[in-house]
């Protein structure tokens, strides 16, 4: 009966939908229905057409007159994939970009592999100095300047805006680099002196160590341990290098003046080559002229990784045979407490000041970093050009291995070990 009333079929064709040939896909054939059919279930019938609800399939009535315009939607059929033939081989042009993709892939990762890079670079450089005794002390600023060009060009002042709404996390990262930190090295450099009765050099080496900005691996350790608190941490460094230039050469006075002569004009200079410079190239290079900081940006990663391993390995070796004496056993104790009781003040005193943030323990971290990693290869590059006594600069050439191995030490604690954040 129901057959027996089809009007004419131009009105109330009905086309099959696309589906993926399968098994277990029904195959539906063109059904002509009358109009009262098309009030049936919705779940069941669409214009009185049967649809199976597993199938996710979406048809659009074009007008009451119940005809169906498009077998399937666009949207639809972008989300089903065709049948492949197993012939089927890309084009030569697609797989050239995605040849190039993987390999950028592989250039921005490459600051995965740093913390191995740089337990093996002071493998090396003990085992065999000689493969890092190259990389002399006049490399030291321009590889420097290198680390802190990098860092502009990957910064935006999206970064800082961000940042800049938590200014009393930023004041105190601020306190741990140039007050915590200088008043522990004084008290490690005295210490040096008077209890264990190195000579005055070493304890004008560690305070010196005390004194710089911090180290940029402090945004690289955060970032691996808690990702929303890099932007935090790149802005505490950056304030620091930024400032550095007129309070590194003053807490030097202040702390080593009486021990040893400190060329306060001259520091200003070199910071302001070695590391404001290169930051506000970078910044302005990414500010106007994005097309070539995207050019060269995914080359920074592996690069900054060579130039980081040269500066941790090159110090290492070349103070090798100080570094395994009695004496540099002492010295690096000495380091190693200094950088320890750093690590742990930063955390302590920010669990104190921030106990009621909803996210203190990733602040803690963060702050930890900050306080107990510095740039000790500025340190390092200051100490041999205006300190003729070369045990000043042992500090900071050992600076540069415990920090790094103790900062990437705690990243894989805490990456491990991170109480959820709310």
């Amino acid at each position: 009966m129901i057959l027996s009333t089809l009007m004419h079929p131009a009105q109330f064709q009905i086309q099959r939908p696309c589906v993926p040939h399968s098994s277990n896909a029904t195959r539906y054939q063109p059904l002509l229905l009358p109009p009262k059919f098309s009030s049936l279930s919705p779940d069941r019938y669409i214009v009185g057409f049967p649809i199976r609800t597993d199938l996710n399939v979406s048809l659009t009535v074009a007008s009451t007159r119940f005809s169906l315009t498009r077998c399937v939607s666009k949207k639809l059929s972008e989300s089903l994939e065709p049948d492949q033939d197993p012939s089927y081989e890309p084009e030569p042009s697609q797989m050239r970009g995605q040849k190039k993709a993987s390999i950028t892939d592989i250039l921005k990762g490459a600051n995965g592999i740093l913390p191995h890079v740089v337990l093996a670079s002071t493998l090396v450089a003990l085992i065999y100095p000689p493969s890092f005794t190259w990389f002399t002390t006049r490399y030291y600023a321009p590889a420097l300047g290198f680390l802190m060009f990098a860092v502009g060009v990957n910064s935006s002042e999206k970064d800082f805006l961000e940042a800049f709404n938590r200014p009393m996390a930023i004041f105190a990262g601020y306190v741990g680099q140039f007050v915590v930190k200088p008043l522990l090295g004084y008290l490690f450099g005295t210490i040096a002196v008077t209890i264990f009765g190195l000579p005055t050099a070493i304890g004008a080496g560690i305070m010196l160590t005390s004194c710089v900005s911090g180290a940029q691996l402090s945004n690289y350790a955060t970032f691996l341990t808690d990702p929303p608190m890099a932007p935090l941490s790149i802005v505490m460094t950056s304030l620091s290098t930024a400032t550095a230039v007129f309070v590194t050469p003053i807490l030097s006075l202040l702390l080593i003046g009486k021990r040893l002569p400190v060329d306060v004009k001259g520091m200003v200079s070199s910071i302001l080559q070695i590391v404001v410079a290169p930051i506000a190239a970078g910044l302005l290079l990414n500010r106007f002229l994005p097309r070539i900081c995207n050019a060269i940006r995914p080359f920074l990663p592996p690069l900054s990784v060579l130039v980081t391993a040269c500066c941790v390995g090159s110090p290492l070796a070349i103070n090798v045979e100080s570094v395994l004496s009695p004496f540099g056993v002492t010295v690096s104790m000495l380091i190693i407490a200094f950088h320890f009781t750093a690590f742990v003040t930063g955390y302590g005193l920010t669990g104190l000041v921030f106990h009621e943030a909803p996210d203190v323990k990733a602040l803690q971290r963060t702050l930890s970093f900050e306080t107990g990693m510095q740039s000790s290869l500025l340190a390092l590059a200051l100490a041999n050009r205006f300190f003729q006594d070369s045990l000043v600069g042992v500090p900071p050439a050992i600076s540069v291995v415990i920090m790094s191995l103790m900062g990437f030490a705690l990243v894989m604690v805490w990456a491990k070990r991170k109480e959820p954040e709310a």
